[in-house]
């Protein structure tokens, strides 16, 4: 039988030397314990356990999950929104101050007539020569919003500077919790909605009847409140008391102020809040924007089909 002989075995081959996936030139015996990349002394990053590599750390740091309010809004170091809402409203009150028949062009009116000196009319619908008509249902929208940042000026009215005193320091009050618990965006569409919802039903009620001042904005964002306190039960500002509070200002108060602003934003509110407290976790987002959206609906739809019925 042929055999054949096996070649003897060459010399081992030298270790070739382990360098940094990032820096090729440097040699280096450590590894990612994520990736079990080599890495050199500069990229290496602190971890639980061992070292991982930049990569690894820039990948961990883009999955962590932003942390949230009970609510689904983003976690808040400071009520900045509250801030800005007290200062819009500040700076509207100075610029009243400032300039003269400003408040004319931006409180809350459903309609009316204004002659070539800026006097104003009942307006039943009908366009007459040498009239202007204004108002909401006019196509001015902008006044449903622009009425809430307008306080009575020092002198005029049943309270004067303290309109504006009064509902900012409510704001004061309600806006820091609600923006620790909602966060800013939620915050915002809460205010906006409870406010317009004010400006609103005013304007369904009596078209001609002029309002301003913050006041729907706050009974929206006290009925918000009360409506996250059931949720939560929890109430560092007393909900119960404060919503009788509320509720009988309300009725003390229709026979000298918009009860109707004070009505229609607390119902805003109120809506908003249960949407954004109750939505399903799982679809919270989504449930909570549609929930915004639909009461943002239903108001505007309230408007056209009164400026329907009122311009024939």
């Amino acid at each position: 039988m042929d055999t054949t002989s096996t070649p003897p075995a060459g010399p081992p081959a030298a270790d070739t030397p382990t360098t940094c996936f990032r820096h090729p030139r440097r040699e280096t015996y450590l590894r990612c314990t994520r990736c079990d990349r080599y890495i050199c002394p500069d990229c290496m990053r602190e971890a639980p356990v061992g070292f991982r590599c930049p990569v690894c750390v820039k990948e961990d740091n883009r999955t962590v999950r932003e942390a949230r309010t009970v609510f689904g809004g983003r976690t808040v170091t400071a009520p900045l929104v509250t801030y800005a809402l007290i200062a819009l409203n500040v700076l509207a009150y100075l610029v009243e101050l400032a300039v003269p028949g400003v408040v004319d062009l931006y409180y809350n009116i459903g309609a009316a007539l204004v002659d070539a000196d800026g006097a104003q009319y009942v307006d039943d619908g009908t366009p007459y020569p040498g009239f202007d008509q204004v108002g909401v249902l006019h196509g001015e929208w902008y006044r449903l919003v622009t009425s809430a940042f307008l306080h009575s000026l020092p002198g005029e009215g049943i309270f004067g500077i303290a309109h504006i005193l009064l509902n900012m320091y409510w704001l004061w009050v309600l806006g820091r919790v609600l923006e620790e618990r909602l966060g800013h965006v939620r915050l915002v569409a809460v205010y906006l909605l409870s406010a317009v919802g004010g400006s609103v039903l005013a304007i369904l009620v009596d078209p001609g009847q002029a309002a301003l001042g913050a006041s729907g904005a706050v009974f929206g964002l006290a009925a918000c409140y009360f409506v996250l306190t059931r949720k939560l039960r929890h109430h560092p500002l007393d909900g119960n008391r404060l919503m009788l509070m509320f509720v009988l200002w309300l009725v003390l108060s229709a026979t000298f102020t918009s009860w109707e602003g004070h009505l229609g934003g607390l119902l805003a509110g109120g809506v908003t809040g249960a949407g954004l407290a109750y939505a399903p976790r799982e679809r919270r987002a989504a449930v909570q924007a549609l929930v915004v959206a639909g009461v943002a609906l239903i108001l505007a739809v309230l408007v056209i089909l009164k400026s329907l019925q009122f311009t024939g």
